[in-house]
């Protein structure tokens, strides 16, 4: 009998499970993977190159586009590096709005990748419009303070574009009161559930050291076991004023990440509860020109966004424009260890594993 050899199928990039235009070359001896390679650049726009005509005030809007699902913890990561570059001060109130437009920025974020995780294991709805539910209404929240759902241009050089309205806070305490229900029930449905633990369980392992070599960052590294988040290690924004705690798993495979991003949620309800208490009246920006020139030199934020370490790099030649945009896309990097996450599973695991690293391509393709 003549063994089938093995043969190549191209996932995406038109694909529901590749989370964007992300192509997937798979060779296959039956339904078992032998290689795969990521092929990137079916959304390349360019963004950091057209960053070096805009002024630094003007880049805000175009960080919105690149996580389009966190697109508030975009604009404070580039904000950060332009006060840093800029040497602008920032109120301590508006450091605090930020804080609290993070924290509900990561739960609408880890909502919509655990929703769609689900849908990635073949599951039904149900368990996506649990998740899509409570986005819904982080989003209306962001509504409520600046007028929109996706793409925001809320935090900016020196503060935040206006005042939290007053009917944010009951709405914000109500939706913190309700949300922790949700995540028990979830938990609950979901530790135990047998479909769950086999495609999740002892699938995709990123062993801690290859995770560490990789460089990935987020729910990614934390769910291999390494305790290390930006907001602990490098506090910035006054995280170092807040007690939470940082998840981590045990094995580093799909079901290890899950319960991360799961157990993250209840860490931003309680890093929220505390800002909200905290947070101080005064001045919600500092007066920054719409154009002005830093100094030569160079600078470099990041932050702790829903996917991992976000960094802004930035170099001025003294000019309204930045001569230099670099972006640490933590989408990116993490794709890097799948290769070695995929090989010898089954085709079907392919889309459980992408899913389980929540990537974004807008922010892949910049």
């Amino acid at each position: 009998m003549v063994q089938p050899s093995p043969f190549v199928v191209n996932m995406g990039p038109q694909h529901p499970s590749t989370h964007g235009v992300l192509r997937l070359r798979l060779v296959l001896d039956g339904e078992s993977v032998l290689d795969i390679e990521a092929v990137l650049g079916y959304l390349h726009s360019s963004k950091e190159k057209l960053q070096e005509t805009h002024t630094y005030l003007q880049t805000i809007p175009v960080t919105d586009r690149m996580d389009y699902l966190s697109s508030m913890t975009n604009n404070l990561g580039c904000a950060l590096a332009i006060e840093k570059l800029a040497g602008i001060p920032v109120p301590d109130r508006a450091t605090y709005i930020r804080v609290i437009m993070s924290e509900l920025q990561r739960i609408a974020s880890h909502c919509a990748a655990l929703g769609f995780f689900f849908n990635d294991m073949g599951a039904w709805h149900s368990p996506l419009m649990y998740f899509l539910q409570q986005r819904e209404k982080v989003l209306d929240i962001f509504e409520m303070v600046c007028g929109a759902r996706l793409t925001y241009n809320y935090i900016r050089p020196g503060g935040v574009s206006q005042d939290l309205p007053p009917e944010f806070y009951p709405v914000v305490t109500k939706f913190l009161d309700e949300l922790p229900r949700t995540l028990d029930e979830m938990e609950q449905y979901l530790w135990d559930n047998e479909i769950v633990r086999s495609r999740t369980v002892n699938i995709g392992v990123l062993p801690r050291e290859l995770a560490i070599n990789s460089s990935v960052t987020g729910p990614v590294l934390r769910g291999s076991g390494v305790k290390w988040d930006i907001r602990k290690a490098d506090p910035y924004c006054f995280f170092d004023r807040f007690d939470f705690n940082v998840p981590v798993g045990e094995k580093g495979d799909c079901f290890d990440r899950f319960m991360v991003r799961l157990y993250e949620l209840r860490e931003s309800i309680k890093i929220l509860r505390q800002a909200m208490e905290q947070l101080p009246p005064g001045p919600w920006r500092s007066e920054v020109p719409v154009i002005f020139r830093p100094q030569a030199g160079d600078a470099y934020g990041h932050i702790e966004s829903p996917r991992g370490e976000l960094g802004y790099y930035l170099v001025s030649d003294g000019s309204v424009s930045p001569w230099r945009f670099h972006v640490r896309a933590p989408s990116f990097i993490n794709l890097t260890a799948l290769r070695e996450m995929v090989i010898g599973h089954k085709l079907a695991d392919v889309a459980v594993i992408v899913g389980s690293l929540d990537v974004v391509m807008g922010e892949v393709d910049r």
